[in-house]
């Protein structure tokens, strides 16, 4: 059986709380993680982006830099990266044909993202990297990626409502999940701005002895925003810029340079020059991202409150009109707040269901930008509301921008790529 086929079956077994499968397997193949240096980055928004910055500047640091996010946007291989580049289909097979036996081995056999967590610290470990950058997949403490005794630092890059139904309905439960990464005498970072998770994180760092640092966006000089990229001046650090659109990732660029400073501090070798030319080189799919600028299309992989609201900044600074929304929720989502947050942007929406068993109902979305006075469509796929969306949006002039679940950028961008672009 190859690897994709196993974790399909995987897959299967959906999504379960706890540590024990992942620390088992984890042991089984050589507690891999316990053998890497590791910056563990939690958070409800800002992860990939400064997962993605901090990378590609300790990359051009001269360090071999490990990736591990999910999901996926187009192939699995994407979760796992060194210096930014995909684990080959030879490789992936290959390190997971070495974790299958394990996890065939034990009774409460893992989840597909407890599979790919310990594939990819083992993967890593092989590869000889100096540094992993690990990004949770939801919360924190029992994130299948908690299982680092001593991290070489823990990032909690913000805390906003998400996954309520497995977190809490409070911002100081949600913030407690997050603050389950940070382990003793170990550096924390915080880059939010919320005081009720900031007065949790920091009774956690304390408790633990972990020396915490608060992101100060006060040392933001200067900051500017387009489709072109984003470009600050921030006291220490100079001017810089990134090819990453989205009026927020001057926070985002902000923690990454917090972080830089406390990598320092831990004997890491990062020149300014590698500052610069890793923040000038650097990629992030899905999110605010031009796909083309000549009509304009957007994906935006923005799918909670505090996501959708930044992602309304952008769009208000960004044009002069309103928007073609192409939209596609998980139903686990506050998905009624959406026409309320974009809806004095958006010409017309076109609600779809993303290819995922938790996708909300395309009528449902409709619906609530309807009720709203929000002229929408729905379509049962992405395929057919993608071209809907841009037929209308030609038609009219007007920006098409995708919102909603990263499982619908897979198929948004093949529909893109083969009907759409040029």
């Amino acid at each position: 059986m190859n690897a994709r086929e196993y974790l399909k079956i995987a897959a299967l077994r959906g999504s379960k709380l706890g540590l024990e499968r992942v620390t088992e397997l984890c042991r089984k193949s050589g507690d891999p993680q316990e053998k890497l240096r590791i910056i563990h980055v939690a958070g409800t928004n800002g992860k990939g982006s400064f997962c993605a910055m901090l990378s590609g500047i300790l990359s051009h640091s001269g360090y071999t830099v490990g990736g591990f996010s999910s999901p996926a946007l187009t192939d699995v291989t994407e979760s796992l990266t060194i210096n930014g580049v995909p684990i080959s289909d030879c490789e992936f097979e290959k390190i997971m044909a070495e974790i299958i036996p394990y996890c065939e081995e034990m009774d409460d056999k893992p989840t597909e993202f407890e599979v790919l967590t310990a594939a990819a610290y083992l993967y890593f470990y092989k590869s000889g990297c100096d540094i992993a950058v690990v990004e949770c997949g939801m919360g924190g403490d029992s994130d299948s990626t908690n299982v680092i005794s001593s991290p070489v630092l823990s990032v909690i890059t913000n805390v906003a409502a998400d996954h309520t139904a497995f977190l809490g309905d409070t911002i100081e439960k949600i913030a407690r999940h997050k603050a389950g990464i940070i382990k003793p005498h170990r550096p924390v970072l915080y880059g939010g701005n919320n005081s009720a998770a900031l007065e949790i994180i920091r009774e956690t760092s304390a408790k633990n002895s972990s020396p915490l640092t608060v992101s100060d966006m006060s040392r933001i000089n200067y900051s500017h925003s387009d489709l072109f990229g984003t470009e600050m001046d921030f006291s220490g650090f100079g001017r810089l810029k990134t090819p990453l659109s989205g009026t927020y990732q001057q926070y985002n660029m902000a923690n990454v340079m917090t972080a830089v400073e406390i990598l320092r501090g831990e004997g890491f070798d990062i020149p300014q020059s590698s500052v610069v030319s890793g923040l000038s080189a650097v990629s992030h799919h899905g999110r605010f991202e031009i796909m083309n600028r000549d009509p304009i299309v957007i994906f935006d992989g923005a799918h909670n409150p505090d996501g959708i609201i930044c992602a309304a900044e952008s769009i208000k600074n960004y044009f002069n009109s309103k928007v073609v929304l192409l939209i596609g929720v998980m139903a686990d989502k506050e998905y009624r707040l959406y026409p309320e947050i974009l809806g004095k942007f958006t010409e017309r929406a076109f609600t779809v269901i993303p290819d995922n068993p938790r996708a909300l109902d395309s009528e449902k979305l409709k619906n609530a930008f309807t009720e709203k006075g929000i002229p929408a469509e729905s379509y049962p796929n992405v395929s057919e509301g993608t071209l809907a969306a841009f037929k209308f949006a030609s038609e009219n002039g007007l920006p098409l921008i995708a919102l909603g679940s990263l499982y619908m950028y897979r198929e948004f961008s093949q529909i893109y790529r083969e009907n759409l672009r040029g």
